[in-house]
């Protein structure tokens, strides 16, 4: 079963030979978010199980925040990974997170912060930082695939 810690060691296992690429928690969420997303739009069924939030800084994996809180603001450090990503994720999944990578690590975290501030997903749950429905970011990021 995949799980969202998955999703953020592959991400950061991308990092290792970047000198430009840096991760911190605030940036790993919004990747979270955008894989979900568009893995949701794309392929019809959530990647992970574990729910995405609205916080104050955009939409959160409250469970990988946890994990990285430590960490504050500063650059997730992060050692060669012995997970074997080829046996946690198929040959589309793959494909899909060298996508959202590709597309939106080259953001400053703070710059993803602003974009999902404008995204109806997170605006419609900001007041209450409740869940964000897995069916309303699928609804969503289909259009932004259409």
């Amino acid at each position: 079963m995949i799980n969202a810690r998955d999703v953020a060691d592959y991400f950061l296992s991308k990092t290792i030979d970047e000198d430009d690429t840096k991760l911190t928690n605030l940036k790993i969420q919004k990747l979270l978010y955008y894989t979900q997303g568009f893995h949701l739009a794309i392929l019809d069924k959530a990647l992970f199980d574990e729910s995405i939030e609205a916080w104050r800084y955009g939409p959160v994996c409250p469970v990988v925040y946890g994990q990285f809180k430590k960490y504050k603001s500063n650059t997730i450090s992060y050692d060669k990974c012995e997970k074997q990503f080829e046996s946690i994720f198929d040959t589309k999944q793959i494909e899909l997170l060298d996508d959202v990578y590709e597309t939106f690590a080259q953001y400053s975290a703070w710059k993803l912060r602003d974009m999902t501030h404008e995204e109806p997903t997170w605006m419609k749950h900001k007041d209450d930082a409740s869940v964000i429905p897995q069916q309303e970011m699928k609804e969503y990021f289909k259009t932004r695939i259409a």
